[in-house]
């Protein structure tokens, strides 16, 4: 194999060659390119499934080829969309989930961006039909909201309005919104399991707000809850926690399927309470099964293969199995924020306490030898990739640490991640001169 002509070149870069090779050769070479990648079941810093079990890799095999908006010819695969987001819906709480409206989408990103377009249309409609300008809206959300919602107002004229976090309110909490609302307002954007820290935004609590908004403006403001990740959480560990769409004002909610949803990339639901919340004006109808279908996205042309996942992974789980995984991934990130706490060295942001996921910072004044970036590159060296980053606007001088934890993560592996985080912390403490200025690695995005 590694003798072949094929092999005994470098391959081709940036051209592509005149003659091909054997395709077990093509596949030997794409397969070395990336033996120097980390190990997906120990990158600690992305939210992403990295496994599913055998059946669901099978299955992911059967379905490479379906395009799940073709539904005139995939209509059974298109059928089974509608069923999913009909579960996800009644997971949520809809007061009646056949009178919702949702859809899949290539990741909880393109489902915010979808809900935010239903914001900005609506508004449009209802200032056009008063008589009133409709040219500036805007949208408010928390400084550590996650970036997809900075491309929206971007990409799609909205102003947006970032209310900042502090040590005193760590995620939006509703104090001060009057400030940020006008009769502008789009809507309010709340996070279930911001992206920096993994925190729930108490979404009952800036419904609050905003109800008193309304009663002293008679400004009616909806909420979008963005539930990348808790939103797959909560329904399964937290169960008494109100945040979905047992709270009127909440139009619509987007997951990602990709996350906590347990499938692999790239999949995101979003999902509105009633139809009336999605205008006509946005949705196209296409040819399904004899009758016709709604259809809502960015793309057209996108895979069906993780919908179809989803479908066997609410088949093949239950609520109980989803309880069983999303608890386990709980208590693990519980045990590691503690763990971490007990090293001494550091501060934590959060405990994992909300969604499986906790930031610490060093404590202050505890080195000026060496900050969160010079033990991240060491964990690094052991397999392990946790990222460092600065905190929001507001909060820039905090470099933090985080870790997801996620399906996979056992409390066995997470014990020689304690062990490993003590020791080069240990390491550290120990050199008696400063290290070298550590920056940002350039690869990571929250």
């Amino acid at each position: 194999m590694f003798a072949r002509p094929a092999e005994s070149r470098v391959a081709p870069r940036r051209r592509i060659a005149e003659k091909g090779m054997l395709p077990d050769t093509a596949y030997q070479l794409v397969h070395d390119e990336t033996m120097l990648d980390g190990n997906s079941r120990l990158n600690l810093a992305t939210f992403v499934t990295t496994w599913m079990d055998e059946e669901a890799d099978r299955l992911y095999a059967d379905a490479y080829d379906k395009n799940i908006v073709d539904k005139d010819e995939y209509p059974h695969t298109a059928a089974v969309e509608d069923d999913c987001w009909h579960m996800i819906a009644d997971l949520w709480h809809a007061p009646d989930a056949e009178k919702t409206i949702g859809t899949s989408t290539i990741g909880s990103s393109e489902a915010c961006m979808l809900g935010g377009l239903a914001f900005k249309r609506l508004w449009q409609e209802r200032m056009r039909a008063a008589g009133r300008p409709a040219d500036r809206p805007n949208l408010v959300m928390s400084s550590a909201v996650q970036v997809c919602w900075e491309k929206f107002c971007d990409y799609f004229d909205v102003e947006p309005r970032f209310v900042p976090i502090s040590e005193e309110h760590r995620v939006l909490d509703g104090v001060g919104l009057e400030q940020y609302v006008d009769e502008n307002t789009i809507g309010v954007v709340a996070i279930m399991g911001v992206t920096y820290t993994g925190m729930y935004e108490p979404v009952a609590q800036i419904v609050a707000a905003l109800d008193d908004i309304q009663r002293t403006t008679g400004l009616d403001v909806p909420v979008h809850v963005d539930g990348a990740s808790g939103a797959m959480i909560a329904p399964f560990i937290q169960s008494e926690l109100v945040w979905d769409f047992r709270l009127p004002r909440v139009h619509s909610i987007s997951t990602s399927g990709h996350k906590y949803g347990l499938t692999y990339p790239g999949l995101g639901w979003v999902v509105w309470r009633e139809r009336t919340w999605l205008p006509e004006s946005l949705v196209f109808t296409v040819s399904y099964l004899g009758g016709t279908m709604p259809t809502f996205g960015l793309n057209f042309s996108r895979p069906g293969a993780q919908v179809l996942l989803q479908y066997y992974q609410f088949l093949r789980l239950g609520r109980e199995g989803y309880a069983q995984i999303q608890k386990e991934a709980h208590d693990v990130a519980v045990f590691l924020s503690r763990g971490v706490a007990r090293i001494g060295a550091f501060e934590l942001w959060n405990d994992g306490g909300d969604i499986p996921v906790f930031a610490w910072r060093l404590k202050p004044g505890h080195t000026e030898n060496w900050n969160l970036y010079h033990l991240s590159d060491r964990l690094r060296m052991k397999g392990w990739l946790i990222p460092a980053y600065p905190m929001p606007a507001d909060l820039t001088e905090w470099t933090v640490q985080r870790i997801v934890v996620r399906n996979g993560l056992s409390r066995d592996i997470a014990g020689d991640l304690l062990a490993d985080i003590a020791a080069e912390t240990a390491y550290l403490d120990g050199l008696g001169s400063p290290m070298p200025v550590q920056e940002q690695h350039p690869g990571f995005h929250h």
